[in-house]
């Protein structure tokens, strides 16, 4: 689902989150993907708070720090949201063609999200026609709040950077999932994405979207949790999380609190598969793809699988990318690949753009 604002040869993948800023480079060499460049930069927790810039010069001095430290000199990004202020919608309305729905885009959503339409930009994706034989068509329709994505475009503009596509955290991963393109046929996967402030799901069926939600729970959770009931600093839960201890607290201190929070991620996932198998014809999840800065907290994975009686796999953009190990040290890049999801597909969008 490509939601360009124009079309370049190359461009930067950037994921600004709420806890780091990562960008991703790729070229494309006929029907495959090399890595370019890569960087991640850390960022203060109250920079971005739910999805909102609070210090648009904080965001953008991180942009340029990080793209500096890598050796990062495309200038064009494609950047995406997530949060209170997107709203995705799969819709049914009679079928006519894509230029035709753009021209009535405006009245077909304002029966179907929260906000005036003036204030949000609109986008949407022919899906698969529907099979009621009622002359109807599957569109999924997305919404972004304007106000926050100027946000974005000024602190990125700011950055020395053109921001030229913009997209969806939910979209960005499903991107990776399918490079392979082996979707299996009945195939219905989850991708859940738990990245510092928001668990992203997004469900395939046959390698379409039908179902997606923003939970506003987070890794952070667990910096939470452990400041309050551990009596820890919030540098020092981190630490924790991760299992590594810090003076004066040890890791098995913490661990009642992780598996506490463990134990809520897996509730909030499984109320939106629920809700799922209750809006869809599908009844069963085959598999869970996990991604986000939580996807390597000790025991997540397992704990996850154990609770919602699914196979997990691990997310790893670069498994199908072609990467120098001279370059890029292959322990380092396993170690981050599951919160790069999102820039490495945000890094394929032109590539799929242009074969369009």
């Amino acid at each position: 689902m490509a939601r360009g604002i124009s079309r370049h040869k190359e461009l930067v993948g950037l994921d600004i989150g709420t806890s780091s800023i990562k960008a991703v480079h790729l070229q494309r060499s006929r029907s495959s993907y090399r890595l370019a460049e890569l960087g991640i930069i850390p960022i203060h927790p109250e920079t971005i708070v739910d999805g909102m810039i609070k210090d648009a010069t904080a965001v953008s001095m991180a942009i340029r720090q990080l793209f500096d430290t890598h050796g990062i000199t495309v200038k064009d990004v494609a950047f995406s949201v997530s949060g209170h202020s997107v709203i995705i919608k799969k819709i049914k309305v009679p079928r006519m063609k894509a230029a035709e729905l753009r021209e009535g885009l405006a009245w077909e959503a304002s029966q179907h999200i929260p906000y005036a339409i003036e204030e949000v930009n609109l986008d949407f994706q022919i899906l698969r026609d529907s099979n009621s034989g009622l002359g109807e068509m599957d569109v999924l329709l997305v919404a972004v709040k304007k106000d926050i994505l100027s946000d974005y475009l000024a602190a990125i503009s700011e950055a020395g950077l053109n921001a030229v596509v913009v997209d969806v955290d939910v979209f960005a991963i499903e991107n990776i999932f399918t490079i392979p393109k082996k979707v299996q046929p009945g195939e219905v996967v989850a991708l859940v994405n738990i990245g510092a402030a928001f668990t992203n799901i997004n469900i395939l069926c046959r390698g379409i979207s039908d179902f997606t939600r923003d939970s506003p729970l987070g890794g952070n959770r667990y910096a939470e949790s452990l400041v309050r009931n551990a009596g820890v600093t919030f540098e020092q839960a981190e630490a924790l999380k991760k299992g590594e201890s810090v003076e004066g607290h040890n890791v098995s201190e913490a661990e009642p609190i992780i598996e506490t929070v463990n134990a809520e991620l897996a509730d909030e996932i499984r109320r939106s598969f629920d809700f799922y198998y209750s809006t869809s014809q599908h009844d069963t999840i085959h598999q869970i793809m996990l991604s986000g800065g939580c996807a390597l907290l000790s025991d997540l994975a397992g704990y996850l699988a154990t609770a919602l009686e699914l196979p997990i796999t691990i997310a790893n953009p670069f498994e199908h990318i072609m990467t120098d190990s001279k370059k890029f040290d292959a322990r380092y890049l396993a170690s981050i690949a599951p919160q790069m999801a999102v820039a490495a597909g945000l890094a394929l969008r032109e590539a799929e753009d242009d074969a369009e």
